[in-house]
C-alpha cells in the first residue's frame, strides 16, 4: 500500500515524497482512513513507528479542504497537546513540513520556560494548528489569548507520559473547555488503566481502537545488552565504551538532573564533548544543545526522561542507560530513540546491585532476557540483597532512630535540675562559694531591716586577713560634725586627684583677706600671661579660660 492509495491530496503527497516517505507504517495505514472518515481514535503503537504522521496527515487534509471556504481571521481548528517542549517543537516542525505545499495552513507552537510575547503575537495573527504543552496552554487561556470554542480536532499525544509527569489534572481541565462537536484522538506508546479512563472521558463510548503489537515489546532491530557494574565504576565504564565506539552519536540517559550534570562534567574533563538537557535548563539552552547534537557538532548528549520523547535524531547509533529506570515502560521510550522506523541501533544499560530489581521488571515487560556482558574490568559480583535483608535493614534503622530518641528523653528526664535558690540564700552562702571582700561582722545577711543591718555592720569588729582581732572601729561619717566631714572630703579629693592636691598646696594660690588669690591678682595686673597656665586648671574665682 502507498500513501496515494490512502486517498491523500496532492500537496501532502508531494511533501511526503520530499521527506522520502514511500509506504505508510502499520499505524499510519490503519489510522489515516479512520480519521479521514471523521471518527474518534485511540491508538497504541511502539515509539518510533510514525504516530505523528498518522494523526497529522488526515488533520491537514481536512483543514485544507475547509480553509479555502473560510473568510476573515483564522481561528484555531486543531489542538495537539504534548507533555514536553522538545516534543511540541518536533510535532510543530512535522506539521510545517507536511504543509509545505499547502501554504494556506498555518501552524504555531507554545510552551513554557520562555517569554510569551512572541507566542501571543503569532496567535493574534491567527493560526489553524496549535501545538502546546498543558501548562502554557491553560495560562494563555486564562489570559484570554486562546479560545477553544472553535476546536474541531483535538489530539493528546504521549498521554501516558503526561500521566507520569502529573499533567493528568491539566488534561481534564482542557477537556472540559472543548466543544462537544469535535474529533478526538489519543495516542500513547503504553496504555495504563488511568489512560483508559481518560480516553473514555475524551472519546466517549464510540471510538475506534488500534493497537500495533510488534514482535518485541521494544523497538525492532535494537541490539540490547546490560553491564553489571557498581555505582562508583559507572563513569569509568562509560568512558571506556565511548573510546571503543568512537565518535558516534550517543544518547546517555540519567535518572536525575544532578546526575546528568555530573556525567557531563566527568566526560568534558576526560576530553569528550558532551552537553546535557533537562528541566532545569532554559529552553534556549536545551534547543541549542539539541541542535548541536543533530548537526554533529557534539556526539554525546546526556538527557533525563522528561526530555527523552522530544529527541528525534536520525541515525542515532547508541543509547546508554547510565541509570536503569524504575518504571519499565520508560525503558521502552529510552531505547526507542534508536532504531526508529527501519533503522538499527544499540542500547546498553548499566546495572548495579540496587537496580537489579528494575532489570527483572524490564525483562518481564519485554518478555525476554537482556544479555549480560561480563567481559569488562568493572564486573560487580556482589550478590543482590534479598527482600528480607532490605526489610531487616529498614527495621534496624527505624529501631535505631527510636532508641536514639528514647535515650535522649531518658537523659533529659534524669538530668538533675539546679535548685532555684532565693536571693537571700545566695547572699548567705557567698562566704562559702566566693571571697567576701566586705567587712566581716557578726551578721552580714540582708534578712534584717536596713537600719539594723547598718547598725550591726558599723558596730561589728573588723578583722584583718590574718584573722587577728582589730580593735579599730569603722568610722561612721554621719556621726561627725559637718566641718570635719568637709575636711575629710578635701583630703580624699587631694589623694585621688594629684593636680588638685598640688594646686591647693601651692601657697601662691591661697586666697587673701579680700578673697582674691595672689595668682589671680598677678594675672589681673598683667604680671602673668595666660600661657603660663597652659595645661593647668583655672583657679577658683578667676575669669580666664585655658588655652
Amino acid at each position: 500500500m502507498t500513501f496515494k492509495q490512502l486517498g491523500l491530496i496532492e500537496p501532502i503527497l508531494k511533501a511526503l515524497e520530499d521527506k522520502g516517505y514511500a509506504t505508510p507504517s502499520p499505524i499510519q495505514a490503519q489510522s489515516i482512513p479512520i480519521l479521514l472518515d471523521k471518527k474518534d481514535l485511540l491508538g497504541c503503537a511502539q515509539t518510533g513507528t510514525g504516530k505523528t504522521a498518522a494523526f497529522a496527515i488526515p488533520i491537514i487534509q481536512q483543514i485544507y479542504n475547509d480553509v479555502e471556504r473560510e473568510k476573515g481571521k483564522k481561528k484555531i481548528k486543531a489542538l495537539v497537546v504534548t507533555p514536553t517542549r522538545e516534543l511540541a517543537i518536533q510535532i510543530a516542525d512535522n506539521f510545517v513540513e507536511y504543509t509545505k505545499y499547502a501554504r494556506n495552513i498555518s501552524t504555531t507552537v507554545i510552551f513554557g520556560g520562555v517569554k510569551q510575547g512572541k507566542q501571543t503575537a503569532r496567535l493574534d495573527k491567527g493560526v489553524d494548528v496549535l501545538v502546546a504543552t498543558p501548562g502554557r496552554l491553560l495560562d494563555l487561556i486564562n489570559q484570554r489569548f486562546i479560545s477553544l470554542s472553535d476546536i474541531q480536532y483535538i489530539v493528546l499525544d504521549e498521554a501516558d507520559h503526561m500521566l507520569d509527569m502529573g499533567f493528568i489534572h491539566d488534561v481534564r481541565k482542557i477537556i472540559k473547555l472543548l466543544p462537544q462537536n469535535r474529533q478526538s484522538l489519543l495516542f500513547s506508546a503504553t496504555m495504563p488503566k488511568d489512560i483508559v479512563e481518560i480516553s473514555q472521558t475524551l472519546l466517549g463510548n464510540k471510538f475506534e481502537r488500534i493497537t500495533i503489537k510488534p514482535d518485541q515489546a521494544t523497538a525492532e532491530k535494537v541490539e540490547q545488552a546490560v553491564y553489571k557494574v557498581s555505582k562508583k565504576n559507572k563513569g569509568v565504564l562509560l568512558q571506556d565504551i565511548l573510546n571503543e565506539k568512537g565518535q558516534v552519536s550517543t544518547l546517555v540517559f540519567s535518572r536525575t538532573k544532578h546526575g546528568a550534570n555530573k556525567i557531563v562534567k566527568v566526560l568534558n574533563r576526560s576530553g569528550f564533548k558532551a552537553e546535557a538537557i533537562h528541566g532545569n535548563k532554559s529552553q534556549a539552552s536545551r534547543q541549542k544543545s539539541l541542535k548541536a547534537f543533530k548537526d554533529g557538532k557534539i556526539h554525546i548528549l546526556v538527557a533525563t526522561d522528561i526530555a527523552a520523547r522530544g529527541i528525534d535524531v536520525d541515525d542515532l547509533a547508541l543509547v546508554i542507560n547510565y541509570d536503569l529506570p524504575n518504571i519499565p515502560e520508560t525503558y521502552v521510550h529510552r531505547i526507542g530513540r534508536t532504531g526508529r522506523a527501519a533503522a538499527s541501533g544499540i542500547a546498553l544499560s548499566f546495572c548495579n546491585g540496587e537496580e537489579r530489581a528494575y532489570l527483572r521488571d524490564i525483562e518481564k515487560l519485554i518478555n525476554q532476557k537482556v544479555p549480560v556482558i561480563t567481559e569488562h574490568s568493572y564486573v560487580d559480583n556482589e550478590p543482590e540483597p534479598s527482600s528480607k535483608d532490605i526489610k531487616a535493614s529498614k527495621a534496624n534503622n527505624n529501631r535505631g532512630r527510636s532508641q536514639g530518641r528514647s535515650s535522649r528523653d531518658d537523659r533529659n528526664a534524669t538530668k538533675k535540675k539546679r535548685p532555684n535558690k532565693s536571693r537571700n540564700n545566695n547572699r548567705s552562702d557567698r562566704s562559702n562559694d566566693k571571697k567576701d571582700y566586705r567587712p566581716r561582722g557578726e551578721d552580714i545577711s540582708r534578712s534584717k531591716p536596713r537600719g539594723e543591718r547598718s547598725e550591726n555592720r558599723n558596730n561589728s569588729e573588723q578583722k584583718p586577713r590574718d584573722n587577728k582581732p582589730n580593735n579599730k572601729r569603722r568610722n561612721n561619717r554621719n556621726d561627725k560634725p559637718r566641718e570635719e566631714r568637709q575636711d575629710q572630703n578635701s583630703r580624699s579629693s587631694q589623694s585621688s586627684n594629684p593636680s588638685r592636691r598640688s594646686r591647693n598646696n601651692n601657697p601662691s594660690n591661697k586666697k587673701t583677706k579680700d578673697g582674691v588669690s595672689k595668682t589671680e591678682r598677678k594675672f589681673r595686673e598683667g604680671q602673668k600671661k595666660s600661657s603660663d597656665y597652659k595645661g593647668k586648671y583655672r583657679p577658683k574665682g578667676t575669669m580666664w579660660e585655658l588655652d
